[in-house]
Parts: C-alpha cells; structure tokens; sequence
C-alpha cells in the first residue's frame, strides 16, 4: 500500500478553500474565485495583501541577503529597525528590545525577563485572554479548549482573574476582587513578577479593557515591584485606529509585545520596553537563529513607512467610522434579532450574535461563516461561545470593496432566523 502523506489533522480550518493570492482587501482561490477578506490572516495584513511598498522592501532584500543570525553577526535591516520601532511605541524613557519569529515566541521571551529581572516565578494573565500556543504562552490563555486540551498538567505559577470591560459584564470591582483573593488563597504576592494582558483582547471577542481597572493595574504593579505587559499583538500596529491599544487606556506598559501586521506578512514579532528592564540580562539570555530575519525586517522597515503615511490614518478613520455608523443603522432597521452590537474600539471591531430571547448558540455562528463566504466573503469567529465575529479588514480597504462587503454580511444576518437555528 502507498504510504500517505499529508498536512495533520490537528488544525482546525475555518474556510475550506486554497487561496492562491491576494490583493489589498481581497484573495483569490484555486478556482479563480473572488473573496472579500475581513479574515486578514488573522490580523497579519492591516496594510493589506502584497502592498507594492512591502512587495519592493522584500525584492530588494532578497537579492542582497536572505538571512543572517543575529546572534552570530548583526545585519543592517535589523540594525535599522529597532530604532526606528523604539521611536515609534509612546513608553517613556531609553528604550529597548529584541526581535522575535513571532507573537507566541514575544510573549515567551517577555516572561525570560519578567523572570530574571524579578526574581519572581508568577504571572498573572485574564480570563479569556490569548497569547500564543507554544507550551509557556498557551499556559497563559484564558481558554481550555482547544488550547491546553490533551496538555496535561502545565507549569505552575499562573493564575488567572476575570477582565473587566465595557464590553461583557465584568466590573472592575470583580476583577479586582479576585486579583485580591488570589493573594489570600492561592499564592503569596511576592511571586508574582508580571502582570500580562490584552489592550483589546483578540480570540475573546475585540473587548476593550476598563481603562480605570487598566490604571488601578499599573498603580498595582508599580507598589509591588511587578512588570506590566501588554500584548499588542493583535491590537497594535494600527488596528484600533491609533499606532498602539494601549494609548486608550492612558497608561504606560513596562513591556510591549508585537507580531501579526508587524511586517506585512512575514514571521515577526518583537519585544520593547523600558531600557532597564530589557538590558543588563545575563548575555546569551535571549536571542534565536531565525528571529529578525533581513528579508522580515525590511518588510517591517517598509510597513514603518506606511504607518507614518497620514493617508492610511484617514483610512482607518473611515473604516472605523463606517463600521459604526452601519451596525448603528441595521440596529435601527431590526434586521436581526441576533444583532446584539459591537464590542471593541476605533478601527478593532467584534460584532456581538446574541439573540434577546436565546441568548447565545452555537450552530449561529457557522451559518453565518458558511453563508457569508458562499456570497464571497470571509469572516473570523471569535468569543468564548464563537459568538463575536471579529473584522480584520486592512485599515487600507478601498470604501467600495469595504461597502460591499458590509452588504454581503447583512444579507445574512437578515437570512438568520428570528428564533433558534435548526439543529
């Protein structure tokens, strides 16, 4: 018998199709067919698919050097864009940081440095909060299924409490209350060296974070000696509208974490901080073959010059207008019962299924998936019942592909049924 040879089956895959390429807002299948993409790789392509400008960078780059390991010799395009990224992410002071493959491995290396530069084994991390799938990132998802499932027993020292937003019904008073109760029954307070958390959480449905909490957190951390960490990894680099989610909250992290749009396309992720807390690390502490890769980084280098471009903030402006005035206007009309609204911030948009009377289900959200891309157009769920779809258009989406595609998507919301779905 022939042996098999294939992709595992562990991956869970949100459209069946095989996509060949893409432009801007839109990709195109095996078939030739046309989709509007509100998916965006999951939020790699705020700037869109194969933007002209990255596309060059990558050329350019390739014909001079295709890779080098940092920690064996430095290469110009790092060399250029760390500085350039430092200048860029509004935390006071020297900064400094390193470059990573990606988000999950940002988030590893930023509790490498918690750790050393505490002293302290703990962090606590927030209910339904997602960090990355590698074995210290997964620990600190907000989620079981289907991340930790089949895991077994995981490393200890995290601890998790609910995360107050304006967006489900969590007050900072509960959150806050369990943060205190975890220093009554679960661990000493001087374990814990770093607080991690979402601006703007990502796969638990686009809720921003309570500002006020968000303060009394960086108060918290500040009285006892713990480093505050946002993962911006699916919030930054432009998605709520500004450079940075956290500049909402009108606070000033210790550490940030980057990945997803950070160059276009391309495996990248980074962590930035205050000077002293990224430097005076034992040497050898941190680094990786692959992270920061020349081709990576001139991609990163081009998207830097987008993002500085006054153009893609009057886009995003109106994307995000255009989502608030749409989901207003359907609400009005009652084109669905299961129309709940929209959860998140500027241009980093969920919309909420939940229907008065049901509540939400299950089989609603796969309809909406399945109809939504037989009219051609992708979505991503999101939520802890997959019950938010979250829209990760590019910020560059021309108006009428953006227009189009927000006709196609209340088609089918109107098509739901009033009551529960057929099983």
């Amino acid at each position: 018998m022939d042996k098999l040879y294939n992709v595992t089956d562990a991956f869970t895959m949100v459209h069946p199709l095989t996509l060949v390429k893409g432009k801007n807002a839109r990709v195109w299948d095996d078939n030739d067919r046309s989709y509007i993409d509100f998916v965006g790789g999951i939020g790699v392509l705020n700037f869109g698919h194969c933007h002209p400008h990255i596309v060059d960078a990558i050329i350019q780059q390739a014909q001079a050097l295709i890779h080098y390991a940092y920690n064996a010799a430095a290469h110009q395009p790092y060399q250029s864009f760390m500085p350039r990224l430092c200048e860029l992410v509004p935390i006071s002071g020297d900064l400094a940081g390193m470059l990573t493959n990606c988000g999950a491995e940002a988030t590893e290396n930023a509790i490498k440095i918690a750790r050393m530069k505490t002293g302290r084994t703990g962090v606590i991390a927030f209910d339904g909060g997602f960090h990355g799938r590698t074995l210290a990132a997964v620990n600190l998802n907000g989620k079981v299924a289907p991340y930790k499932r089949g895991l077994g027993a995981l490393g200890s020292g995290v601890y998790h409490i609910p995360f107050p937003s304006p967006d489900n019904n969590i007050s900072d008073e509960q959150a806050i209350d369990a943060l205190q109760r975890l220093f009554m029954v679960e661990t000493d307070i001087d374990n814990i060296g770093a607080i991690i958390v979402e601006p703007v959480q990502g796969e638990g449905g686009f809720q921003l974070m309570s500002p006020t909490f968000a303060q009394y957190l960086r108060k918290f951390c500040d009285e006892h000696g713990m480093l505050l960490i946002m993962d911006e990894i699916q919030s930054g680099y432009g998605r709520t509208g500004t450079p940075f989610a956290f500049t909402h909250l009108g606070i000033e992290p210790d550490l940030i974490l980057l990945g997803k749009s950070i160059a276009g396309g391309l495996p990248l992720g980074a962590v930035i901080g205050k000077a002293s807390v990224v430097n005076g690390l034992p040497k050898g502490s941190l680094g990786g073959t692959y992270s920061g890769n020349p081709v990576a980084c001139a991609a990163a280098n081009a998207t830097l010059d987008i993002m500085q471009a006054d153009d893609v903030w009057q886009s995003a402006k109106h994307y995000a207008q255009t989502i608030e005035m749409t989901i207003s206007q359907w609400q009005q009309e009652g084109i669905s019962p299961w129309l709940f609204g929209l959860t998140g911030i500027g241009a980093m948009r969920g919309i909420e299924l939940r229907h008065p009377e049901h509540d939400v289900h299950p089989s609603v959200m796969a309809q909406v998936l399945v109809q939504a891309r037989k009219r051609g157009l992708l979505l991503m769920p999101s939520g802890q019942y997959r019950h938010i779809i979250r829209l990760l258009p590019p910020l560059t989406i021309e108006p009428d592909t953006l227009k189009e595609g927000l006709a196609i998507l209340k088609e089918v919301l109107i098509a739901l049924p009033d009551g529960l779905p057929a099983a």
